[in-house]
């Protein structure tokens, strides 16, 4: 895990937590400079930043844990502030806690750990689906066929060399610069 913080103490705090309950710190940062290289190269789990006594410093973390690296992001605060909420979630963080024990850290971080794996998920599918779409409008345009005749010729290929669907896709998004025009 990534701890982030403008206050060394609170930093302490939850590596405390953290280790308490059988995680790795991997890195911890109070620079905002610091924190978006950082993630990337440690790749952490899960980032928790912690608002200080700046929200707009939090929000930066934030912001450049979000932007720099695939990782999720709790926020940790010390009282309830709805205002600092509402920006964290327009800056991606997937959830918050407000001063919480170590059990809801544990549930916040297993929730969290879920809903990032099921955001990828969704990611890969639309992504699939748009490789798909289009090489089924490339088949269309060079074998002048409709949709449905597109997507069989991806589909019996697929199925002739053994290879998924989305692989047949992906090779004629890539060469088809390199087809012959039908």
């Amino acid at each position: 895990m990534l701890i982030a913080n403008e206050r060394e103490e609170r930093i302490r705090l939850v590596s405390s937590i953290v280790v308490s309950l059988g995680h790795t710190v991997i890195a911890h940062s109070t620079e905002v400079g610091d924190v978006g290289a950082m993630t990337v190269r440690e790749h952490p789990d899960v980032a928790l930043v912690g608002l200080g006594e700046s929200s707009e410093h939090a929000l930066t973390m934030i912001d450049r844990i979000v932007r720099e690296a695939a990782c999720p992001v709790i926020a940790l605060l010390e009282g309830h502030d709805r205002a600092f909420i509402d920006a964290a979630a327009k800056r991606g963080v997937f959830a918050y806690l407000v001063d919480g024990d170590a059990d809801e850290l544990q549930g916040a971080l297993d929730i969290t750990l879920c809903r990032f794996a099921e955001y990828h998920n969704l990611q890969g599918a639309f992504g699939r689906r748009a490789i798909t779409e289009r090489a089924k409008g490339i088949l269309m345009e060079r074998h002048a066929v409709d949709e449905q005749a597109a997507f069989v010729m991806l589909r019996d290929q697929a199925r002739q060399s053994g290879r998924k669907l989305v692989d047949i896709a992906q090779a004629i998004v890539d060469g088809h610069s390199l087809l012959p025009r039908g």
